[in-house]
């Protein structure tokens, strides 16, 4: 390929696409070519389904899966989730993300060396065109100052707005230059404070390449879920789709609370809420965790949370974030013009009532 250096935003979307098939194809050989080894700690049943869980990005993970042979994966999962954490992990001081964020001027990494980090890269691409910069990675600053990172907690009305403007300015995806010479990818920093974060989207990444693996090995129904965001695919044990549950968006609501029951297959989903995570200002008026790109600040809103359902979890998980920070009104806008796209939203109204909304393709899942 001859060589590009133009900013992200100019890159054209079929040269980003074939090196998103090339790091994904490579992932899916590595794990090929990993030997089966049995764990003896794993649930299974009689129908040939196997149950595996363990810790992961922060959260835990559950993978259920139908083997007739009774192959265990646990060792390939788990090791499977170690490299991509190694890549894309903000709480890995070595890992390759780490490394991007603190180098001043200049990344330069191979593609098929790094096919974690490259994916969620050019996979964030077009999800922050589509929501007009609402989705961004390069939020990572803004995330550290109001305490969502690393830092303690920040309160709205203390909120230092000449710090804010001049951490903005490393802020945007599309500010990012892209050099590509075949596999070899150069990133170059206008802004040496520029930083990235995938949380808002690798962990749908992480399901997804779970899930290609195991359909790889010729599986044919599975369900997979890290920290709430699933895919599945065929059936369950019970022989018919696989069922989900939204979780009620309250501040003491337990995992078992449930809102909604979802029934999928060959889909992935993902919820974003501010329930649980939030800043109260003086006033009472309740601040989201997801930080508005645009303007600096966490988001206030009456959303209480939204689902998403895509083809795979990874595009999912991004917009579900993306419409927290949009809001109600152009959230469902933006997916009347998307017909892959699901959303289910849970607000609140004036009065305090608890509503919902559900996209018209939405309601084929409930």
């Amino acid at each position: 390929m001859a060589y590009l250096h133009k900013r992200f935003d100019k890159i054209h979307a079929a040269e980003l696409m074939n090196i998103l098939k090339t790091t994904l194809l490579l992932v899916v050989i590595t794990l090929l070519l990993t030997q089966c080894k049995t764990d003896p700690h794993a649930e299974s049943t009689n129908t040939g389904y196997a149950k595996l869980s363990g810790k992961t990005m922060g959260t835990t993970y559950s993978v259920t899966y139908q083997d007739l042979n009774q192959v265990n994966y646990k060792s390939q999962i788990n090791s499977l989730l170690e490299a991509i954490n190694q890549e894309v992990s903000t709480y890995i001081e070595d890992s390759d993300i780490s490394t991007f964020n603190k180098s001043e001027k200049k990344y330069t990494f191979l593609a098929s060396e790094k096919p974690h980090f490259t994916t969620n890269l050019l996979k964030s691409k077009p999800i922050f065109e589509k929501t007009n910069g609402n989705f961004d990675p390069t939020v990572m600053p803004l995330v550290n100052y109001w305490g969502f990172g690393y830092t303690e907690k920040r309160t709205i009305n203390n909120a230092d707005k000449a710090k804010i403007t001049e951490l903005l300015e490393s802020v945007g995806l599309n500010k990012l230059y892209v050099k590509v010479n075949g596999d070899n990818i150069a990133i170059t920093k206008p802004n040496p404070a520029a930083q990235l974060d995938f949380s808002a989207i690798a962990k749908g990444y992480a399901v997804d390449v779970i899930g290609h693996f195991l359909i790889s090995k010729g599986i044919e129904n599975l369900f997979i879920e890290i920290g709430g965001e699933t895919f599945c695919k065929g059936k369950s044990m019970r022989g018919d789709l696989w069922a989900l549950g939204i979780n009620t968006p309250s501040r003491d609501a337990k995992l078992t609370d449930i809102k909604q029951i979802v029934r999928l297959t060959n889909k992935g989903l993902a919820t974003s809420g501010n329930y649980r995570n939030f800043h109260t200002a003086e006033d009472g008026s309740i601040y989201a965790h997801t930080i508005n790109p645009k303007t600096g600040f966490p988001e206030k809103s009456n959303l209480l949370s939204a689902t998403v359902i895509a083809d795979n979890c990874m595009t999912a998980d991004a917009y579900a974030t993306a419409f927290m920070v949009m809001g109600k009104d152009k959230a469902i806008e933006l997916v009347e013009r998307m017909p892959k796209i699901e959303l289910f939203l849970i607000y609140g109204d004036e009065n305090g009532e608890m509503q919902t909304h559900a996209s018209d393709g939405f309601l084929d899942f409930l």
